[in-house]
């Protein structure tokens, strides 16, 4: 129980000893406890016709609804709450992120795995095939795709995961490679273990701090990826309006000075990667045993 806690102990003060990552780490969390009890917090459900009045449309930030709640981010082109908006948008946005991400995260893991252990040309097809995705920009995949399959949460899904699975693949199979020859794992093949075991339950485990890094970046990446596509009219449908449709609905607004139907969702957004990016970035300084002593970790 002491060996558990004990490099526990040692993550957990070094990546206390970054007070900018820790501020993060607590907007984030923030963030996250916004958009999961979006429904208890916001004053309004953007998606509930009902609560919705026309009358109320570019409503000011400060300006009283007819409902007799206060607009205090004001409100959109159609009435809505803009701080309701913003809280069921970031629940989507992190939504379609964190799920595309593990779901990649466990594909692309799967097949670096396989593709390290094995080596031969099983690792050459594999690896080319990853070459050759990410010679393409990640926006321009996600487009074609898109453009293909049509709108939806459960279409951008499968888009950023098709997207992302070769980041996974390459970090894992390099990682692989360098504990494959390591003397556990000639003493698991002498032992007559299973492939199985000696990839996930022996090789795994340590190729796994390198991947939780690239992880956390990539769900930031995600989120910007999808808010973008959402902006450009391909991402999400107007009925589940994300962070970067509520910035496209209000862009046409923006030199007519109603300024926050974009503002304030943009702002949103940029808070919210710019905290996982912080919080990965120290994950790797603490994660990597070089960095940590370079930056006294």
């Amino acid at each position: 129980m002491q060996l558990a806690i004990a490099p526990l102990r040692e993550f957990t003060t070094g990546f206390a000893r970054d007070r900018i990552a820790v501020a993060a780490l607590a907007v984030l969390f923030i963030i996250l406890l916004s958009a999961v009890f979006a429904p208890l917090v916001s004053p309004q459900d953007p998606y509930n016709l009902a609560q919705i009045d026309i009358l109320d449309s570019k409503l000011a930030p400060g300006a009283r609804a007819g409902a007799g709640f206060t607009f205090w981010l004001g409100s959109d082109d159609q009435g809505r709450d803009m701080a309701s908006a913003i809280l069921y948008g970031l629940r989507i946005s992190l939504g379609v992120g964190v799920m595309s991400t593990v779901v990649a995260l466990a594909l692309g893991m799967a097949i670096g795995l396989i593709s390290a252990y094995a080596g031969g040309w099983v690792d050459t097809v594999i690896m080319r095939l990853v070459d050759l995705q990410l010679s393409f920009p990640s926006i321009l995949i996600a487009l074609v795709l898109l453009a293909v399959v049509g709108q939806g949460v459960d279409k951008i899904v499968i888009a950023l995961i098709f997207v992302q699975w070769a980041y996974y693949a390459r970090t894992v199979r390099g990682a692989a490679l360098v504990e494959k020859r390591k003397e556990y794992v000639d003493a698991a093949r002498v032992m007559a273990f299973s492939t199985r075991r000696v990839l996930f339950r022996h090789i795994l485990p340590n190729v796994l701090p390198p991947l939780i890094v690239v992880a956390t970046v990539q769900v930031a990446h995600a989120i910007a990826l999808e808010a973008t596509l959402s902006f450009l009219g391909l991402g999400m449908p107007i009925t589940s309006p994300s962070l970067g449709l509520l910035i496209s609905n209000g862009f046409a607004h923006l030199l007519s000075g109603r300024y926050w139907i974009s503002f304030f969702p943009g702002v949103a957004l940029l808070v919210t990667i710019v905290a996982i990016n912080l919080v990965g970035d120290r994950l790797r300084d603490v994660l990597n045993p070089r960095l940590a002593s370079h930056y006294g970790a």
